[in-house]
């Protein structure tokens, strides 16, 4: 099993994958000591068995022609939760395969579980194993054994055999449409930019005052932004726990900065700490006027037990229907619907509405109910 370590060599490869209706796709990256993944190996596979490994590190290799095939629109590409290898391919290609195809999303609408791993998923479905002992691999590292190569050329072999299976299960019962949400989000460069503007939203948890989230969007856009440029992960500039602490204190001296406990002594009167000054200066400059709290979390008032048969609902449909939960409503959603039928969520829209949204509703108002025989629910309409 050789590497692929130049261009003219990717290429050629690249070239035979495109004559097959598809190709399966999988990624090695390392991103514990940086801001942005490294890519360290990528692994595909044809139909017929072909496999090819390319190592991106070489420095003899420009990834080009594997971005052509990835823009290819006559080859649907194969991953299986795509989100860190596409969003690789989005960092280094500026492109997001197309067609594609996510096996852990069509798994949850073949009824194979919320989260289904890809280790269960090629058992139940291509009948292998996998040999985990190169799981925790530095791809980095090289050379790479024969061990390491074959556990990551079968991930994509195995893939084949997958993606066949529920490609057709998806075919034989109509479903191919539920998949289009779930993956126009996946290949959305939306999904991919970090946009240092929005990286206070992940912290923002309970905060209400609008001062605090002033300061909070100023430092935690001063910490993305340092981490990008110097390529390291955001706990390498501030810790999350740092960050929240200078929002709800909002020292503005550096003697306030060092009294924080969160802040590593003598921190304050480093460079960093006249930087995180500075952006709580900005976080005080801010119109208060334009800063609303993020929404609250839906309070279920005198709902809660209604949210909870809708739940056994969602549940009972999902079991008969053989799909996974997850695709259809989230606890959000139900909660939503307990309190509004006119609730804008994806629940009561499109298909999602038609199987289960219009049973929601219908045991709303009494027209529909659930009883147990032999130790499963029923659901019964009463109209």
């Amino acid at each position: 099993m050789d590497l692929i370590a130049t261009t003219a060599d990717l290429a050629e490869a690249c070239t035979r994958l495109s004559a097959h209706p598809f190709v399966t796709v999988d990624t090695e990256f390392m991103r514990e000591t940086t801001y942005y993944p490294k890519l360290c190996l990528i692994q595909m596979a044809a139909p017929d068995g072909t496999g090819v490994l390319v190592d991106p590190l070489s420095p003899d290799i420009d990834l080009a022609p594997f971005f052509a095939l990835m823009a290819d629109e006559g080859v649907v590409k194969v991953f299986h939760s795509a989100r860190q290898d596409l969003e690789i391919i989005w960092l280094l290609g500026g492109l997001l395969p197309q067609p594609f195809f996510d096996t852990q999303v069509a798994a949850m609408v073949c009824g194979y579980g919320d989260s289904v791993s890809y280790e269960q998923l090629v058992n139940d479905v291509a009948k292998a194993k996998i040999d985990k002992s190169s799981r925790f691999t530095d791809w980095s590292r090289r050379p790479l054994s024969d061990a390491q190569l074959s556990y990551a050329l079968s991930d994509v072999t195995h893939l084949v055999k997958v993606y066949e299976v529920l490609a057709g299960q998806l075919l034989s019962t109509d479903r191919g449409e539920w998949l289009d949400e779930e993956m126009s989000v996946l290949t959305s460069p939306e999904t991919y930019r970090a946009d240092p503007a929005s990286a206070w939203r992940r912290l923002s948890g309970r905060m209400r005052k609008p001062r605090e989230i002033a300061v909070l969007m100023e430092v935690a856009a001063w910490r993305e932004r340092e981490a990008q440029s110097r390529n390291v992960p955001r706990g390498r500039i501030l810790k999350d726990e740092a960050v929240i602490d200078v929002a709800t204190s909002a020292p503005r001296s550096v003697e306030a900065l060092g009294r924080l406990r969160s802040i590593p002594a003598g921190f304050e009167r480093s460079r960093t700490g006249t930087d995180i000054l500075a952006a709580v200066e900005r976080g005080f400059a801010r119109d208060l006027s334009d800063i609303a709290p993020p929404e609250r979390t839906r309070s279920r008032g005198g709902n809660g037990a209604l949210v909870e048969l809708l739940k056994v609902l969602l549940k009972a449909v999902c079991e008969t229907e053989g799909v996974a939960p997850k695709i259809i409503a989230t606890v959000d959603d139900l909660e939503a619907i307990a309190e509004d039928d006119a609730a804008d969520v994806a629940v009561l829209h499109g298909w999602r509405r038609a199987l289960f949204g219009e049973k929601a509703l219908a045991l709303k108002s009494g027209r529909l109910a659930l009883s147990a025989e032999r130790g499963r629910v029923v659901v019964r309409d009463l109209a």
